[in-house]
């Protein structure tokens, strides 16, 4: 009795000060935490912040600081020095931030700095001129070219997506007209290059290798012509990527690509909004006018493997001196409005200027590519076509007939070293202006093709140099475009 008698008249007022000093430790602790979880956010959050709350000056002082880093990652030849200096200013004041999970720079922030120096280098390279650097002027900017192409094979990673099922994906046809999809696949997946990592957090780009030539032979109904089923793969496929990988979701896919040579790889990409308009799309089909965007997307070369080889008459370059009696030669289907006109001109009707729509059953293709100084190059229903690469093989000038056509690799190549441009307009006058080539600058152009070819060439195993590297490279100029 007495002991709570005691404890109702002495801890009425020691309590009611108690709960009241308690309540006033849970406030400050709620704020303190609330303070800390912002100030945290700052820091750990994404390095493009949306908004900036003005909680303190702090959390401000803070996104500054991201937005210095960044940049300085873009902008500085050596931005880790830069970075650096604006980390020396939190060392001099009161406040300390709280570091990320890890005290030294992140994976994606050492790749960004290393891509500022790939920059930086690649700059300085280009205002250095050397003509041994550039046979037959067929680069645009030489010391630029072999600068970033050295920067690209020291740095470049790509992670290669390891979903889907392999009848479409991880696999694609290696001869005929689509090989070049399926020759890059098959080396990405199953080569023995130094490019792919198996760590996506050290990438600098991601491939997602489905294949839109197996898609049309086992998704599509023949004379449907309904592509619906290619874009609903291609966004069944983004979205399972997306979903369980967060590298998509950074960049909206900016720095994922897709390969294909097929004519409906275009209309396949349309399957999610963010690959047609965002990502990088290596296509064949490299037309201008149907959404092909040459800054973030890269024309592929369009490489018949007939039997998955080169025919055996263009596999090695032709004798300097060989006999060429003919001016110009096609043979080719009548597919499009540009191979009408030209057939409305000139089929069958000059016999320096051969032009077929059935080859004669006593000719081949190849002997007549090399039997002849220029080789017509229309475009069909699309604008590439495979005769492209194998008059460069020939060394028969290709004559590029073509609207809206993006060449390829023509970022670095100077296609006027070795090729003819000629309007559509001016097929009419078509065997005047090859007469009017002066012999000097056909022996420049012949010079070009053969410094050029092994650009266009698909080896196994690859070699320096080759298309599958010259591919890589296109890929890296995007990335390198790429700020995040």
């Amino acid at each position: 009795m007495m002991m709570k008698k005691s404890g109702g008249d002495d801890g009425g007022g020691d309590g009611g000060l108690l709960y009241t000093c308690l309540g006033v430790l849970c406030c400050v602790l709620v704020l303190s935490v609330i303070a800390v979880v912002s100030i945290r956010f700052s820091v750990s959050g994404s390095p493009f912040p949306s908004s900036v709350s003005s909680v303190n000056s702090a959390t401000v002082t803070i996104v500054e600081l991201q937005k210095k880093v960044i940049a300085a990652t873009v902008a500085n030849p050596n931005p880790s020095r830069a970075i650096a200096s604006d980390l020396s200013f939190y060392r001099n004041s009161s406040f300390s931030p709280i570091p990320r999970k890890s005290t030294v720079v992140r994976k994606d922030d050492k790749i960004e700095e290393g891509l500022a120096r790939a920059r930086a280098a690649i700059r300085k390279a280009a205002v250095v001129g050397n003509l041994s650097m550039n046979p037959g002027g067929i680069y645009r900017n030489a010391g630029a070219f072999y600068q970033s192409y050295k920067e690209m094979e020291r740095k470049l990673k790509v992670y290669v997506y390891e979903d889907g099922d392999f009848i479409l994906v991880h696999n694609g046809p290696c001869k005929d007209i689509y090989a070049s999809e399926g020759r890059f696949i098959s080396e990405m997946e199953y080569g023995n290059n130094k490019f792919r990592t198996r760590d996506p957090h050290s990438a600098h780009v991601y491939f997602m290798p489905f294949s839109v030539a197996w898609m049309v032979k086992f998704l599509y109904v023949p004379l449907s012509y309904n592509l619906a089923p290619l874009k609903q793969y291609v966004s069944d496929y983004v979205r399972l990527i997306s979903t369980k990988y967060p590298f998509w979701n950074r960049t909206h896919g900016a720095d994922h690509f897709m390969l294909s040579c097929h004519d409906w790889a275009p209309v396949a990409s349309k399957g999610n909004d963010f690959l047609y308009n965002t990502s990088i799309r290596v296509l064949c089909n490299a037309n201008s006018s149907e959404g092909f965007n040459p800054q973030k997307d890269v024309s592929l070369p369009e490489i018949y493997l007939y039997n998955g080889v080169v025919s055996p008459k263009l596999q090695s370059p032709p004798s300097a001196n060989i006999s060429r009696p003919y001016l110009g030669f096609f043979a080719g289907g009548l597919h499009g409005h540009i191979r009408e006109t030209l057939f409305d001109h000139w089929k069958e009707k000059d016999s320096h200027l051969r032009v077929y729509q059935q080859l004669p059953k006593d000719m081949d293709y190849p002997s007549e590519m090399l039997r002849s100084k220029f080789c017509l190059c229309p475009s069909g229903y699309e604008v590439a076509s495979p005769r492209v690469i194998e008059a460069i093989y020939a060394e028969c000038v290709p004559v590029m007939l073509s609207d809206h056509y993006v060449f390829p690799f023509s970022d670095v190549l100077n296609w006027e070293a070795f090729s003819l441009q000629v309007n559509i307009s001016d097929i009419p006058r078509l065997k005047d202006i090859l007469l009017a080539v002066p012999d000097d600058k056909y022996m420049k152009l012949k010079e070009g093709m053969r410094a050029v070819r092994k650009h266009f060439e698909l080896n196994r195993p690859v070699r320096g140099f080759d298309m599958f590297h010259m591919i890589l490279h296109s890929i890296w100029l995007r990335r390198l475009n790429l700020r995040l």
